[in-house]
C-alpha cells in the first residue's frame, strides 16, 4: 500500500532522469493528471498521456531533454501526509527566484506558484520543481 502517491510519481520521474529514459509509467490518478498537464504547459515534459487498464489506470510521461540534458533538474516534494505545509497567499515561496515552479493544492484545484498569486489564493504546497 502506497501511502504517498505524489512522492512516488516525483521519485519515478526523478529516477528516469538519471537513468536517461524517455519515457516514465506512473499509476494514474486525477491529481496525477493535472501534475502532468502542469509540468507540460510550463514545458518540463514533452507529453503525457492516460492509458485506461483494467484498475485504475496507467499515466505515461515523455521526459524532455534539450541536447540530452534534462530540462527538470530537480523535484522535491515539500508537503507530505506526516507533515503539511499550507501557505497563505502573500507567503507562496518563489522557487530559484522565478526559475522554478511551486505546485499548489488550492481551493480552487491544482495550480502554480504563478497563478495562486495572481487569483491571490493560498493553499497545500505539494511540491517544487525547477
Amino acid at each position: 500500500m502506497m501511502t504517498d502517491p505524489i512522492a512516488d510519481m516525483i521519485t519515478r520521474i526523478r529516477n528516469a532522469i538519471r537513468a536517461k529514459f524517455e519515457e516514465v509509467a506512473i499509476p494514474s490518478s486525477k491529481l496525477k493528471v493535472r501534475i502532468a498537464e502542469i509540468l507540460k504547459d510550463e514545458g518540463y515534459i514533452d507529453t503525457y498521456e492516460f492509458v485506461p487498464d483494467n484498475r485504475q489506470g496507467t499515466l505515461k510521461v515523455r521526459l524532455r531533454y534539450v541536447d540530452e540534458v534534462p530540462t527538470i533538474t530537480g523535484l522535491k516534494r515539500v508537503s507530505s501526509p506526516g507533515r503539511r505545509v499550507y501557505v497563505r497567499a502573500s507567503e507562496i515561496p518563489s522557487v530559484l527566484n522565478g526559475l522554478g515552479i511551486a505546485i499548489l493544492s488550492t481551493s480552487s484545484g491544482i495550480m502554480t506558484d504563478r497563478r495562486a498569486r495572481e487569483v491571490h489564493v493560498g493553499g497545500e504546497l505539494l511540491c517544487t520543481i525547477w
